[in-house]
């Protein structure tokens, strides 16, 4: 499946988001996710299916100021 990750295309076989922050690697509790700009709160990220074209963001907290 194609899919764009913080603005970069990336082909995959995770079909729900969970699995996509598996697959790229992506580990943490702390992590915020968004599909086609809309927030998936941790706990709907094992049922929210993914498909071909999605755009999905995965940010993480970061020191400075």
């Amino acid at each position: 499946m194609k899919l764009i990750v913080n603005s970069r295309h990336h082909d995959v076989a995770a079909e729900t988001l969970a699995a996509l922050l598996i697959e790229l690697d992506f580990q943490g509790s702390w992590l915020a996710t968004a599909l086609n700009g809309e927030v998936v709160h941790i706990k709907e990220r094992d049922t929210c299916r993914l498909t071909d074209g999605d755009r999905i963001e995965i940010l993480s907290p970061m020191k400075g100021g």
